[in-house]
């Protein structure tokens, strides 16, 4: 395969910074049991989906807030202390991602987050201003596997999809992509993205 032949598309949680709100909460619950428990039933992954498909921070901690009144304080937790989850970047993913740039690979990039807080993050880790097309679900109003955030990315900037490798944690996003022609890549770490990548020729 020739350079440009395959264009690297990365999701960015998971696998350029590593996002999870547990690095928060143990610092909030002595009891890990009980840390599960909560974030399995009042700050859900469903719950933090809304914020990411474009609702406001303030108005999904006030709505949960009234739901849960006896844990609004770790409910603002999850807004005012977010970047508390994400304690420091994937460097073997952030090098190969310097590699591909300096190679002269064009880099994209769809991930679902908040729009408030990947403005945040954008000022954060420099890496995320090497993209060359960008897509910020919370930006656009819709989240991975929806097909129409993929087709943004493909629309937007002109991208044909079976050239498209999409990097991502998540198999449902991967499959998402797959299934509007996007070849795919089921990140689980830096070394196995590496060998990916040598197989089709990118580095």
């Amino acid at each position: 395969m020739t350079r440009d032949s395959v264009i690297p598309v990365f999701d960015v949680g998971g696998v350029l910074i590593d996002w999870n709100p547990r690095h928060l909460y143990r610092k909030l619950f002595d009891d890990e049991a009980e840390m599960e428990t909560f974030l399995a039933t009042v700050c859900t992954p469903s719950w933090n989906l809304e914020m990411d498909g474009g609702k406001p921070f303030a108005t999904g901690v006030a709505e949960l807030s009234a739901r849960f009144p006896d844990r609004a304080g770790l409910i603002r937790a999850f807004h005012e202390r977010w970047q508390e989850m994400v304690p420091r970047a994937i460097d073997g993913t952030v090098t190969i991602l310097r590699d591909l740039k300096r190679s002269g690979h064009a880099l994209y990039a769809i991930t679902n987050f908040s729009a408030e807080k990947f403005a945040l993050e954008r000022r954060r880790w420099s890496f995320l201003k090497w993209f060359d097309g960008l897509v910020v679900s919370g930006e656009i109003g819709a989240v991975k596997p929806d097909p129409a955030i993929y087709r943004r990315l493909l629309e937007d900037y002109r991208l044909d999809p079976a050239a498209c490798l999409f990097i991502d944690d998540s198999p449902a996003n991967v499959a998402g992509a797959m299934a509007v022609g996007m070849r795919g890549h089921r990140f689980t770490d830096p070394e196995a993205l590496h060998r990916a990548l040598a197989e089709h020729g990118l580095i």
